[in-house]
């Protein structure tokens, strides 16, 4: 069973990642529908998925990853990556499986991690890189408020050739929170 709720959105709830959990994110990373719209290039064993989480979760990170759950199943994982208190800038990163995409859980789960990003934690900004090819990605960060502010050309080499890969910021005082 997944942890504890640490935030809820609209349809989704974000809860802590627990060890019995790393099974899921390595077997959703691998999906090579999900890996290839990630940076991901080489296959994720568990044992590695699991020294990652806790060098991304530990007690001296200021990263925070946390599971997206729909009705209490596991769907994917969203965080926030490259923290930095001064000046305030945070890398969100998320992945879904193939079978939750479509129903807005990711735009979710990025509209509340960013507002938790602004609210809880005082960041200022947060970006995300996602490749080229990604429309899916791009969709979710630009429904979530996010701008395109720029193309890191040749950014990411995979299945033998570079891609472009692109840049999108969120600044705290650009954020609609409906008010």
């Amino acid at each position: 069973m997944p942890g504890p709720v640490f935030l809820r959105g609209e349809t989704v709830a974000l809860r802590t990642i627990e060890d019995e959990d790393v099974p899921f994110l390595q077997e959703t990373v691998n999906d090579p529908a999900v890996r290839h719209g990630l940076s991901a290039s080489q296959p994720m064993t568990e044992q590695a998925e699991r020294e990652w989480l806790e060098s991304e979760t530990g007690l001296e990170s200021e990263n925070v990853h946390l599971l997206v759950c729909v009705d209490g199943e596991r769907v994917g994982t969203v965080g926030l990556m490259a923290v930095t208190t001064q000046p305030g800038n945070a890398e969100i990163g998320y992945f879904l499986s193939p079978e939750a995409w479509g129903n807005g859980y990711a735009t979710d789960a990025v509209r509340t991690v960013v507002d938790y990003a602004f609210q809880a934690r005082r960041l200022h900004r947060v970006y995300a890189k996602v490749l080229a090819g990604n429309d899916g990605s791009q969709r979710v960060l630009e429904k979530a408020g996010f701008e395109r502010e720029g193309t890191l050309r040749d950014h990411w080499f995979r299945d033998g050739r570079h891609e472009d890969v692109y840049l999108y910021g969120l600044l705290a005082d650009e954020l609609d929170r409906g008010e």
